[in-house]
Formats: structure tokens, sequence, C-alpha cells
């Protein structure tokens, strides 16, 4: 259950990040008050699966979800660059995400 909140804070993490992008400045009320609400769920939800997951294992799932949503988001919305270089770093992310879900932590 843990691995499952610490997923639902990542993607809150993402829905913040690329938020932001549509505040203008947090100068539109919805679009601000969205952004707040992601951070402080994104946030609440990575100390709860704390709780029970390594700190350390936590919050590298969960930098590593919001780097890679938001990355992935920028390229579809934003016509961020998709070069292979990039790509393949995010794969990389990916890699480290799963190898600390597989490996145990000792």
């Amino acid at each position: 259950m843990a691995w499952m909140i610490l997923l639902l804070a990542g993607v809150c993490e993402v829905g913040w990040a690329v938020g932001m992008k549509y505040t203008e400045h947090f100068t539109r009320p919805w679009p601000t008050l969205g952004t707040v609400a992601a951070m402080i769920a994104s946030v609440l939800l990575l100390e709860h699966a704390a709780r029970t997951l390594p700190l350390g294992t936590s919050y590298a799932v969960w930098t590593g979800i919001g780097a890679i949503g938001t990355v992935l988001f920028g390229i579809v919305l934003f016509g961020e660059p998709a070069s292979l270089p990039r790509l393949i770093c995010l794969g990389l992310i990916v890699l480290g995400i799963v190898g600390l879900r597989v490996i145990p932590a000792q």
C-alpha cells in the first residue's frame, strides 16, 4: 500500500510542476489553487509513504516520478525537445526507480 501512496504522491508532484506553468506567476486563481493543492497533497502523501518505506528510497522514487512525468508532459504539452540523449536519461531514471523498488533495503 505504501508504494501505491508513493506513486500517487509522485503523480501529485507532476501535477503541481506542470500546474505552475498555467498559473502565470501565481496570478491566475484557479490554476494557482490547483497547483497549491497538488503541492500539499504531494508532500502529505510522501510523508505517509515514508512512515513505512525507507526515507531515502521514498524521496528518490518521489522525485524520480516527478522528474519523469514533468519531462514527458513538457514534451507533449509544451513542445519541449524529445532528443535521444534526453530520453535515454529518462530511461536511466526509470531504471533507478525500478531498482529501488525491486532490490530490498538492507
